[in-house]
């Protein structure tokens, strides 16, 4: 394997900065997130949450969620409406992308699976954190005045499978996204 190869690779990941999340279009969000923003986030959430679940590897699920949306380099970020009507092959992209790469894109390729088709509780922490990190988003977005992003919310709280994930989005619906901060102001 080169490092031409390897650098390539990079270098494409670096759309996931560039690529929108779309989904948030449709509830008016002007300004939104970027794939590697979301990614990020996710990635923090799944190591919590993995603890949470007591998963003896939470660097895994980490691992796995950093990986989830890197077709979306080659097709976009398709969210749920235009879903309905496109078709793209995830797999195909990752298999290409991942190709020249050897046993690291095949690895790389069994972590993306793991998130997309598996029903292992690795899989399950990973889309839960997926879901959570989107649940969350709404919620800021809901505050910033974009009513429709509730949507999201109430929807991931039905898709939910690990009692830690349920429990989260239960306290999210009574939470506000800026509590985090209050009273660590001081005034001099």
């Amino acid at each position: 394997m080169e490092n031409k190869n390897i650098l390539n690779f990079f270098f494409e990941l670096g759309q996931l900065k560039r690529i929108k999340h779309e989904g948030w279009r449709v509830a008016g969000v002007e300004h939104l997130d970027s794939v590697a923003d979301h990614t990020m986030r996710a990635a923090q959430i799944g190591f919590v949450l993995a603890r949470l679940e007591k998963h003896t590897n939470p660097m895994e699920i980490c691992t796995i969620i950093v990986f989830h949306d890197i077709e979306e380099c080659r097709i976009g970020d398709i969210h749920k409406v235009a879903n309905r009507y496109i078709s793209a092959d995830g797999e195909r992209a990752v298999k290409e992308q991942t190709e020249k790469l050897g046993d690291i894109g095949k690895e790389i390729l069994e972590l993306w699976k793991k998130k997309k088709y598996d029903n292992t509780t690795e899989g399950i922490i990973a889309k839960d954190a997926d879901l959570l990190e989107q649940a969350i988003s709404a919620k800021e977005y809901v505050e910033k005045g974009y009513p429709f992003a509730e949507d999201w919310i109430n929807n991931v709280s039905k898709k939910l499978q690990t009692k830690s994930a349920k429990k989260i989005i239960a306290d999210l619906k009574k939470s506000n996204s800026n509590n985090w901060w209050q009273g660590l102001k001081k005034i001099d």
